[in-house]
């Protein structure tokens, strides 16, 4: 197999998880959706971590919005412009740019869902607040995250 098939295998490889975290994060919400209104209120995320079963599609989400935005960050990225012959040895935003200029992504809309990322690190269990709004950010930004897998398809 030469190295533009170990490539595009890669690619697909890697396309392939990210998008079973996207659908992963899209059914958790369609499941909360049954019950509770989107965005969230204080009481609805009261009552989210109060039921297991809620509680565990609140921490799904959580957990694959994180991992979407990794693989996608850290790998899909690199694979995409590697199937495109291009060079990846570079730093993350020289990628970034690349990808923007073909349409992929917006550089700055990446940076928002980083920071989203960034945001999950802290516990969200601990203080409901911000395990609101760590959702409410999640759902209003989960779109992106399909835009940049629709628009990077090979």
């Amino acid at each position: 197999m030469g190295s533009q098939a170990i490539s595009k295998a890669n690619f697909d490889k890697v396309f392939n998880e990210a998008v079973v975290h996207i659908s992963r994060l899209e059914q958790s919400f369609n499941e909360l959706s049954k019950t509770f209104s989107l965005p969230l209120t204080s009481s609805s995320f009261a009552k989210i971590v109060q039921d297991p079963v809620f509680l565990a599609f609140s921490d799904q989400i959580v957990y694959r919005f994180s991992k979407a935005q990794d693989t996608i960050g850290a790998k899909l990225f690199k694979a995409y412009l590697l199937v495109q012959g291009e060079n990846v040895d570079k730093p993350f935003l020289d990628i970034l740019n690349s990808l923007e200029k073909n349409n992929i992504v917006n550089v700055d809309k990446w940076f928002e869902l980083r920071e989203i990322r960034n945001e999950i690190a802290h516990d969200y269990e601990d203080n409901d607040s911000h395990g609101k709004d760590v959702i409410n950010m999640i759902y209003a930004h989960k779109k992106e995250l399909t835009k940049i897998i629709e628009a990077i398809t090979l």
